[in-house]
């Protein structure tokens, strides 16, 4: 990183539920490394797929954080208020295309986040109605180092093919908002859970493309419940409550392969552990089994 550029992270839910313990191991994982090394920490809720989200489970995840004492910096950017700001990136993407899911319901292989998409519709224009945009992707290899699973590469075309940038209902995809949202916001470090890890070559791509500097990424671990699932709300991860304080937070530290601290102050807990933290402890795997209280 430039020594003229401020570290700058983010924590970015979506508001599909509260708070639970593998979303706040990413959340402290991003705190810590942000005020660790003197930066910026944001939050971004991440409410642009609208069919999902709710207003009010925004309200109780940043309760949630104020009560542990993760306080943020700036304002809370909220995706679904900028639309228009998509927008306008999308139209300086030339190389968009548009197919509609039965043009290619029939052509698509087996990738990493379900079927490759086979560039049925790639010379079409981006100007057909009913049906998604998608970006075109070129052969070869996007690679990248990644601060805690090392190096990490996709071929896009062979991995995962032209990905969406617009949905068919009209809803700008996540892949195209992340990365405009990042570069507005002068993101310069990514700390996250590595169940997005396969999603950082099409950032990195789109990056590119958009003309935005590119961040720096760490991925940690996802919790994962005894069946080796992840917690979410569709596993029935139970909400974490800010009560339970220092203990929560130690739980979270030791998960991520840093020492507990002896104080029952959240604020002075996290003050310790931003002076301890180190990296490379945290565990170089993309699961890792949550504490007993969280696995079952």
């Amino acid at each position: 990183m430039s020594a003229t550029r401020q570290y700058v992270g983010r924590f970015a839910p979506s508001p599909t539920g509260p708070l639970h313990f593998g979303s706040l191991v990413a959340a402290l994982a991003s705190w810590l490394d942000a005020r660790h090394h003197g930066g910026r920490w944001l939050v971004r809720i991440e409410d642009v797929d609208t069919t999902r989200c709710r207003a009010e489970w925004t309200d109780t995840i940043l309760n949630q954080l104020k009560a542990l004492h993760l306080d943020w910096d700036g304002e809370v950017l909220i995706q679904s208020q900028r639309t228009i700001r998509y927008e306008e990136a999308l139209s300086r993407l030339k190389n968009a295309c548009t197919c509609s899911r039965r043009e290619i319901a029939d052509s698509a292989t087996a990738g990493i986040d379900g079927p490759v998409y086979p560039g049925t519709c790639r010379l079409k224009q981006a100007q057909q109605e009913d049906a998604a945009i998608r970006v075109r992707v070129p052969a070869g290899e996007i690679a990248f180092l990644d601060g805690i699973q090392g190096k990490v590469s996709q071929d896009l075309a062979r991995d995962i093919g032209d990905f969406v940038l617009k949905r068919r209902d009209g809803l700008i995809a996540y892949q195209l908002a992340v990365v405009v949202d990042d570069a507005d916001q002068g993101v310069t470090h990514v700390v996250r859970g590595a169940d997005l890890l396969d999603s950082t070559p099409r950032q990195i791509y789109l990056q590119h493309l958009l003309g935005f500097p590119a961040c720096e990424y760490s991925h940690v671990p996802v919790a994962v419940n005894s069946a080796e699932q992840k917690l979410s709300k569709q596993t029935l991860a139970a909400a974490i409550n800010p009560a339970e304080g220092a203990d929560l937070l130690n739980q979270a530290l030791t998960f991520l392969g840093q020492p507990a601290q002896p104080t029952t102050d959240p604020a002075d807990l996290l003050t310790r552990a931003a002076a301890a933290w180190q990296p490379a402890r945290i565990p170089r795997t993309r699961l890792n089994p949550a504490p007993a209280a969280w696995s079952d």
